[in-house]
């Protein structure tokens, strides 16, 4: 990588080829503002952080303890926040990523207003949005590295070169906020067309990583909600070529693609798939279709469809709507067919759309995968749909019956109570919470685990909380105890909102391009000088 003495050298050669006509410029701040804007387009984006997800892949591959996470995040200033906090936390953003959901866009980011999750939000929104997170991320880099500038002046004004060594070390070594973004594209919003002309417009954004699932793009639902419609894989795999073909075309090589089934809670198909001879793709897919088979030509009525099925004429069941239903109880089996499918033709992840946080129901379909395909891996959904706390619950009851244990003493369908938090399958429950990602990771073939719409719900209670607070009885308080004074003495840097929003790189740039007439903001009657 360019160091800022690399990019200084070249700069001050450019400035004395000018032969006078530059000689306001000085190249040491040039060479600064070029160090803080290391990425000039999504796409220098794109390309950096599909080989960081490449990396990471392979990393997983050798070692299962190395998998990646993410949190979803609806607005920048929540994705910006969120990687300084893992940066400070730990030193580093390594295996840490973002994920865009497609709820939260249409639940927050519709022009529309509040939408559910059925695709019915301007396409153009997530696109949007991307550029606008990688926007906060790349300020974020700007504001870590102008407080490190500011360290320098500082250290060479007192003479103090061991600290300013100590500084140009950390300035070189820089990590950045930038991040891979896993970016949801729903079912492609349309056509295999509508899905290329808009992956080419988040890639173009910055994505490295598109999530595309095989529902009905008109007819599509949020994953854990009921009514979901497949479609046959010919047509999932021309929306997987679709994609890839936009990588290409914008030289992204190496761009992720995750292929997500949710045939594990879908019971119907918009189509029959079509088929050319028994056993192939589409036979495969029509296998599962539900109907009664045909005895002679008196059981066909007008407007009925018929197959061949496993070698006999099938009428499969068909609703007022239109769609066909799958037989019951095909779930995993279509699932385990959907994923190998799509990774044989391009898909580089998995997505396993489940009813519920089970390891050993993952690594069920998971194995059975791998028989074929000994590389799958997921991304995993860590949704605040499922009811964590009631799930692991009753997972440790089940597991404590088939062992012969008493739990005479638990209501399994009431284990919700908070009478149970601080009992010993309370406590269980709560560790097997805490391990999940762990030993799905190890166990599940879990690459990456993200949580789809945690921010949504994070902005919900904080604001609550606040709210009851400021409008009650404690008043000020509620902001001064509740958020500020934690603030400070947690190290956020928000409480410095002026300086997080840039108000000390514009005062820098102010001094670069007007001198000592430069009128800034950061001075001594500055209020944010009251935090230190």
């Amino acid at each position: 990588m360019t160091t800022f003495n690399d990019e200084l050298k070249a700069l001050a050669q450019l400035r004395e080829a000018q032969q006078g006509k530059w000689d306001n410029i000085n190249p040491e701040h040039a060479a600064r503002m070029r160090v803080q804007n290391r990425f000039q387009t999504g796409l220098d984006i794109a390309r950096y952080t599909a080989g960081i997800m490449r990396e990471d892949m392979a990393a997983y591959d050798a070692d299962s303890s190395q998998y990646t996470q993410s949190l979803g995040c609806w607005h920048g200033f929540i994705g910006q926040q969120k990687m300084i906090s893992i940066k400070k936390h730990f030193g580093t953003t390594k295996r840490s990523y973002l994920y865009l959901s497609g709820w939260m866009v249409a639940a927050l980011r519709s022009e529309f207003g509040p939408l559910p999750d059925q695709s019915m939000h301007e396409k153009t929104t997530v696109p949007d949005l991307i550029e606008e997170l990688y926007t906060f991320l790349r300020q974020a880099d700007a504001w870590e590295l102008n407080h490190l500038f500011r360290d320098l002046d500082e250290a060479k004004q007192a003479g103090d070169q061991p600290k300013a060594d100590e500084v140009m070390a950390k300035i070189d070594g820089f990590e950045t906020h930038v991040v891979p973004i896993i970016a949801d594209i729903d079912a492609g919003f349309g056509n295999a067309e509508a899905t290329y002309l808009l992956a080419k417009k988040m890639i173009e954004a910055g994505a490295c990583c598109i999530q595309i699932e095989n529902q009905v793009s008109d007819e599509k639902q949020c994953g854990h909600q009921a009514g979901k419609v497949t479609v046959p894989h010919e047509d999932f795999i021309a929306k997987i070529n679709a994609v890839r073909y936009a990588f290409l075309e914008l030289g992204v090589n190496d761009g992720v693609i995750v292929a997500r089934t949710d045939s594990l809670g879908a019971g119907l198909t918009q189509k029959i798939a079509v088929t050319h001879e028994p056993g192939d793709l589409g036979d495969q897919y029509n296998s599962f279709l539900d109907g009664d088979e045909i005895a002679s030509a008196s059981d066909i009525n007008n407007g009925d469809v018929v197959i061949k099925q496993n070698g006999k004429l099938v009428k499969p069941k068909r609703l007022a709507s239109g769609l066909y239903e799958f037989k019951p109880n095909t779930g995993e089996d279509r699932v385990v067919l959907d994923c190998i499918t799509s990774l044989q033709n391009g898909a580089d992840l998995l997505w396993i759309e489940t009813e519920k946080p089970h390891v050993g129901q993952i690594a069920g379909m998971v194995n059975r995968i791998r028989e074929v395909c000994p590389d799958a891996k997921l991304v995993y959904n860590n949704s605040p749909s499922f009811n964590w706390t009631l799930n692991f619950r009753q997972q440790v009851f089940d597991a404590w019956k088939q062992e012969g244990k008493d739990v005479s003493a638990y209501d399994r369908d009431q284990l919700m109570s908070a009478e149970y938090d601080d009992t010993e399958l309370g406590r269980l429950a709560d560790e097997w919470t805490r391990n999940f990602q762990r030993d799905a990771a190890r166990e599940a073939g879990i690459f990456h685990h993200l949580i789809t719409l945690p921010t949504y719900h994070t902005a919900a209670l904080s604001t609550d909380t606040l709210a009851k607070g400021y409008f009650g009885d404690e008043g000020m308080l509620a902001y001064v105890a509740g958020v500020q004074r934690k603030e400070i003495r947690e190290g956020i840097a928000t409480v410095k909102h002026q300086d997080m929003a840039g108000s000390n790189i514009g005062d820098d740039h102010k001094e670069f391009f007007h001198g000592e007439a430069a009128l800034k903001a950061g001075g001594k009657d500055n209020t944010m000088n009251q935090f230190g």
